[in-house]
């Protein structure tokens, strides 16, 4: 049995599955940040399984089976959430709550031409930067946050966090600032998504492994926000529609009130599951 876990992170979903499927089994990881294959981590999946982790994003998993020699897989997670390891110590400028460079790239360290969001708020229009905080953060101020940027970038560039979540504070209403969520949450993952074509990735990913599923398989998304969990809906749904698929969660399930009390991080989760015909 060959499974995939498109979206390594911290190594937990991994460890689950290579206990399921055992020694005869075959479980290929990805992930963009080579430094989630932690030598000790590797070690604990090999005793485990075949293990086969692949340093790519998972918007290649089509080309990386293609190199694996692998033709066909019985299953597939895709877990969308940000890991904690990234949020907290990646030092790449995903947290607001720390001040580090604004690069917010799944890569260990950006290389050069690569899009970050340094080059983002320093090079792109108010136009593109307010298209990219409403279209990925549904953020309601913005256009204001977008123009402050402008206004703070002519003092010179912006290339903190810490800078950014200032523009953002100054040009937003003081209510605004004593919310459920944090202030900068929403530019600050419209941003992460803008640089990582986050989208894209969802859907050719998700495509390149359906189109190596088995007859009979399935493949599980748990997404964390409503702009990834529509884009899972409609692409589930056009292979429902074509009829290559079917639909295991007619509506996706969400936490139960245990594992929330265990993982208050799970709250926005929703898991949708399709098997292929």
């Amino acid at each position: 049995m060959t499974v995939l876990d498109a979206t390594f992170g911290a190594g937990g979903h991994s460890c689950r599955i290579a206990l399921l499927i055992g020694s005869t089994g075959r479980l290929i990881s990805f992930d963009a940040d080579k430094i989630v294959f932690t030598e000790e981590l590797t070690e604990k999946l090999e005793q485990l399984t075949t293990f086969i982790p692949v340093n790519q994003n998972f918007r290649n998993i089509d080309e990386a089976l293609v190199e694996l020699g692998v033709t066909s897989i019985d299953g597939a997670l895709f877990d969308l959430g940000l890991s904690s390891t990234q949020l907290e110590s990646s030092g790449r400028g995903f947290s607001f709550k720390r001040d580090e460079p604004l690069w917010m790239t799944f890569k260990q360290e950006p290389e050069e031409g690569d899009v970050t969001a340094e080059s983002i708020v320093n090079g792109w229009s108010e136009e593109s930067i307010t298209i990219i905080l409403k279209g990925f953060g549904e953020e309601r101020y913005a256009r204001s946050i977008a123009r402050g940027i402008i206004k703070a970038r002519r003092a010179g560039p912006l290339k903190r966090t810490s800078q950014l979540v200032e523009v953002i504070h100054d040009n937003t209403p003081t209510r605004y600032h004593f919310g459920r969520t944090h202030f900068a949450t929403r530019t600050f993952q419209a941003l992460r998504m803008a640089v990582n074509d986050e989208l894209g990735a969802i859907t050719r990913g998700i495509t390149g492994a359906f189109q190596a599923l088995d007859p009979g398989r399935r493949i599980a998304v748990i997404s964390f926000h409503s702009i990834e969990d529509r884009q899972v809906k409609q692409l589930f749904r056009s292979f429902v529609v074509e009829g290559s698929a079917k639909s295991i969660t007619k509506k996706p399930a969400i936490p139960s009130d245990e594992e929330l009390e265990a993982n208050p991080r799970a709250r926005s989760a929703k898991l949708r599951v399709i098997e292929k015909l």
